[in-house]
């Protein structure tokens, strides 16, 4: 027998949720050629696994990678917990798009900094970065947002008929290219000005390609029931299947609707509507610190929101509408208990030290009103980037033990190097999947090795109509992670992100290892994805 690699020695969790066996796994080429015992003179690479688990590489289903991997191919964030694919396109995609979608990233800081974006088409985007060379494989749904903004630029209307018509043309070329979907974030303007009538029309296009719609829902808060009851509409109207990014239950006096959201995403597959869900194991969420100011204020981008900042009686009228609770939109400051669960990840831009510290502490040092600062620091520094703790651990721990639910960083991947290291992060972008291994599943044991194996494997690319990939079997590409169950582990933190997660000795992605021995190798053998039809 022929090989160009052999895995010798581990324990093989094929990623179906069987249990794991001894065996050897032999690679020709990029493809998996045999699982069992390989003979001596099998030739080719040999990696030792003795006492580890060989899995099938995890899927990260909710990447913002885009950007991170044109200036660090690596991906070692996400690498080095085993991760051989990135899912993009929550709200943002790799087209299609044109300048305007550039000028929307404004209040996301440095998301697309040094980054190309405007492809005319997500294919073109995706071809462009597989081009360049990276380590993992990619692949990506059409952002909403980009969809949206090509409709409606930043208003807040509906779509012009003919313009939607023409959008529902991408979205078809895009689906035959091989995109995975539509992805919306619907907390966020623009996206969130499309209506559900809007969001149909463009998933019927998805449905026909047996794609996936996923979603941000509008809300995760006060309207999480509304919201989840409106994703399942969509995808029963335009016969699409259907996925909740992210699922949790945002704000303390919301936290008990996470049980009947999941009551209900459970009654909606016993009746056969496919819809499924991912999360990430912490209790804070990330985003822009603007994305507490209600959407309508948004309207026309992010110079208008500006401008409107800079208006005194304006900008008193938005500081009013935050601290009330509202059904009108996700109040994310209202949900974090104002400044106390607001938590800053650097230091202001004018020398204010900000990192690790909560906006109630800076607010105070200001002598404002913490809806006040908040306004006078995004008036000053629209993409400062924060963490909102709203999330409940026992929820936390009740979603992650759902079958349905996968596995989703919704961070950036990068080496440990400046300039991703000048700037704080979530300890997602770190820990993600090492702390479902570890944490989650070895300490707490709310699930199985071979469970956690399945839900970050086989689960979504099933999900995700990825052939070929999330499972150790003889002519499955060769996407693998060897990792040791005693010791895989995160250790990044909020004050603290930067630091990788141990425990994964060997990844390879389609037969080739990108990391040997706990090591990069700085090969690039990743390739974009397709769906498969």
């Amino acid at each position: 027998m022929s090989a160009t690699l052999v895995i010798r020695g581990g324990i093989v969790v094929d990623g179906t949720g069987a249990p794991g066996r001894v065996a050897d796994v032999t690679v020709d080429g990029d493809r998996i050629g045999a699982i069992g015992p390989a003979p001596a003179e099998t030739g080719g690479e040999t990696l030792d696994a003795t006492g580890l688990i060989v899995s099938p590489g995890f899927i990260n289903v909710l990447s913002h990678a885009w950007g991170s991997l044109q200036r660090d191919p690596t991906g070692a964030s996400d690498l080095l917990q085993g991760v051989t694919t990135e899912v993009f396109g929550e709200a943002y995609s790799l087209g299609p798009s044109d300048q305007r979608l550039v000028e929307s990233l404004r209040p996301w800081g440095s998301l697309a900094e040094d980054a190309k974006l405007d492809f005319a088409r997500l294919s073109e985007g995706l071809s462009y970065l597989e081009s360049r060379g990276v380590a993992l494989n990619i692949a990506s749904f059409v952002g909403g947002t980009n969809l949206r903004i090509l409709m409606a630029g930043f208003d807040a209307g509906p779509a012009e008929p003919a313009e939607l018509d023409r959008v529902r043309g991408i979205v078809e070329e895009e689906l035959q290219e091989g995109a995975l979907g539509i992805g919306t974030a619907l907390i966020y303007p623009p996206g969130r000005f499309a209506s559900t009538d809007e969001l149909v029309a463009l998933c019927e296009v998805v449905g026909r390609y047996d794609g996936t719609y996923i979603s941000h829902m509008r809300s995760e808060g006060d309207q999480f029931l509304e919201c989840l009851d409106e994703l399942l509409d969509i995808g029963r109207r335009a016969s699409v299947r259907t996925e909740v990014y992210h699922l949790k239950a945002a704000g303390a006096a919301n936290w008990p609707k996470m049980k009947l959201a999941i009551e209900t995403i459970e009654a909606a597959r016993q009746s056969g509507q496919a819809v499924s869900a991912n999360m990430y194991p912490y209790t804070a969420g990330a985003t822009a610190l603007a994305a507490s100011i209600p959407p309508r204020f948004h309207v026309g981008g992010p110079q208008a929101l500006l401008q409107r900042l800079a208006d005194r009686a304006l900008r008193a009228q938005i500081a009013a509408e935050m601290r009330l609770p509202s059904d009108d939109f996700e109040n994310l400051f209202y949900g974090a208990e104002g400044g106390r669960g607001i938590l800053f990840f650097e230091d202001l831009s004018d020398g204010t030290p900000a990192r690790g510290r909560r906006l109630s502490e800076i607010a105070a040092d200001r002598g404002m009103d913490e809806a006040d600062a908040l306004l006078d620091i995004v008036a000053n520094e629209p993409g400062q980037g924060v963490a909102y703790f709203m999330i409940d651990e026992d929820n936390v721990r009740l979603g992650l033990q759902q079958p349905w639910v996968s596995i989703g960083s919704d961070a950036a991947a990068h080496q440990t190097i400046m300039p991703f290291t000048d700037g704080a992060t979530h300890p997602r972008t770190y820990g993600t999947f090492a702390r479902v291994l570890g944490h989650y599943c070895r300490d707490e044991g709310l699930f199985s090795l071979e469970e956690a194996v399945r839900r970050m494997s086989s689960l979504p690319a099933d999900n995700l109509r990825l052939a070929d990939r999330g499972r150790l079997a003889m002519g499955a590409f060769a996407d693998i992670a060897v990792f040791d169950p005693a010791t895989v582990q995160d250790y990044a933190t909020y004050e603290d992100a930067h630091r990788y997660a141990t425990g994964v000795r060997h990844v390879v992605v389609n037969g080739t290892p990108v990391v040997r021995d706990g090591s990069l190798t700085q090969a690039t053998p990743g390739r974009r994805l397709r769906r498969a039809q």
